[in-house]
């Protein structure tokens, strides 16, 4: 099927789209033919998905085609269901609902990671995740139809529980999901004379004593101030012990009723990873890997097979000189970099050269809080405020892949300087078909002011 040697990439995240992109540049049609595969046509920029929730950004700029910024790899359309390294083989069920077998010569296995869930009784009933622009979209126009249903309905516990949003999870995606749609809310409101800000209800629950644990303990709790002298209600040391038909139980023992409940709780390893490979994984269902990014151990390698992104346990050699190696933490920062890193390995690799290990230290971490505050701390450094979410933006204003899509999301930041937020729900695009189907138009008859009459 392939006259040259094949490379099959696993998941076009980060790490799968950087490591193509990469090959495309340092190997010709002729050394190779690379394919990726992933049920999505694009990468999603996951930084800019709470600005996505705020209307910061449009959901499309946060999404970078695959098709248009790989010119010379076959994008496949479709889910890995297992990897037969053995055999060389992945099993994929395609977008058209077929299965079929990819043969391949070399493997880059960059699947990412899932959603963690926990058995919360109600969770997968109510909640919303916040992984993928379809979600991010989801809760934007949940929340603002939340305001104009509110808008026209009487004080009671219905009005309260339209009004309440509870997000699960004290990580990054909730953090900043949480305070872009807080800010969005607080923006909001002005244009709804009928609701006061005082009934807007925002929780944030985190089972540990912290939020962002990737920032020192002291940024953590001034977040926590900040979040909460803007309204917010956040509970630490607290866990959700029941979600069902939207009543949420915390362990603290509070209740209260949310329309709006997203789960932000940690990641997964993907299952492709996890159970059906016969790849090397370890205890967390990651793909053991060396500092080069080549799947296996020094002492017992696994020819042809490379991971990164995470999917996959990277030492971690910027933070430790000697065995054991702590992983690198699944970040945007570092699968960008790892992708490169294995499209110059498998490069040397082809051409003879000995690998280099992947090493990279971290240039710090960014939070966006809502419009016009942010965090920013790299060692010693920490910038709050209005600065650090000029560094936030910035900073991803440039890191998005793609000139196209930079040009695309700074033009919306500039519109927005200027006229404000956009503040209307689309929800009715989820369901595309509603409208038309009771929509009044039956057939040989017409409708008035809601009772049907014969057409004559």
């Amino acid at each position: 099927m392939f006259r040259t040697p094949h490379i099959l990439i696993v998941g076009g995240g980060y790490a799968g789209f950087y490591a193509a992109r990469s090959l495309e540049k340092r190997l010709k049609r002729s050394d190779v033919s690379v394919s990726i595969l992933d049920p999505r046509p694009y990468m999603t920029y996951q930084p800019f998905l709470p600005e996505v929730v705020a209307g910061s950004v449009e959901a499309r700029h946060a999404a970078v085609s695959l098709r248009r910024h790989l010119r010379r790899t076959t994008v496949l359309s479709g889910r890995a269901a297992s990897i037969d390294h053995a055999g060389r083989t992945v099993h994929a069920k395609m977008s058209d609902g077929r299965e079929i077998d990819i043969p391949y010569d070399i493997i880059v296995v960059t699947a990412g990671a899932v959603t963690r869930t926990l058995p919360v009784p109600g969770i997968a009933e109510a909640g919303l995740g916040l992984k993928h622009v379809e979600e991010a979209v989801a809760i934007r126009d949940a929340f603002l139809t939340a305001l104009d249903r509110a808008a026209n309905m009487p004080a009671g516990p219905a009005r309260a529980r339209t009004l309440t949003v509870t997000f699960i999870g004290g990580g990054f995606a909730g953090v900043e999901g949480f305070g872009e749609l807080l800010s969005l809310a607080h923006a909001a409101i002005d244009r709804y004379p009928q609701i006061s800000p005082d009934e807007l209800n925002f929780h944030l629950v985190e089972a540990s004593g912290r939020i962002l644990p990737e920032v020192s303990t002291k940024t953590g709790e001034w977040v926590v101030r900040s979040l909460e002298r803007r309204g917010a209600h956040v509970h630490l040391r607290t866990t959700v012990s029941s979600a069902e038909r939207g009543a949420v139980t915390l362990s603290s023992g509070q209740t209260f009723e949310s329309d709006l409940i997203v789960w932000t709780a940690g990641i997964a390893p993907n299952p492709i990873v996890s159970t059906c490979t016969d790849l090397p994984v370890n205890e967390r269902g990651l793909v053991v890997v060396q500092p080069d990014l080549r799947v296996g151990t020094p002492d017992d390698p696994v020819a042809d097979a490379w991971a990164a992104g995470d999917a996959a346990a990277v030492p971690d050699l910027a933070r430790t000189a000697s065995p054991p190696y702590l992983y690198t933490v699944p970040n945007a920062q570092h699968a960008v970099r790892q992708g490169k890193r294995l499209a110059r390995n498998i490069t040397r690799v082809l051409r003879g050269a000995p690998t280099r290990p992947y090493r990279h230290r971290s240039l710090g971490t960014l939070a966006t809080l809502g419009m016009g505050t942010g965090v920013f701390e790299a060692g010693p450094i920490v910038v709050k405020g209005f600065l650090a979410w000029l560094i936030h933006r910035g900073y991803h204003g440039f890191a998005i892949p793609t000139w196209e899509r930079k040009v695309r999301v700074m033009s919306v930041w500039l519109v927005a300087a200027v006229l404000g937020r956009d503040i209307v729900s689309l929800t009715s695009v989820q369901r595309p078909r509603q409208e038309f189907v009771s929509g009044g138009r039956l057939e040989g008859r017409a409708t008035s002011g809601g009772c049907a009459h014969d057409v004559r």
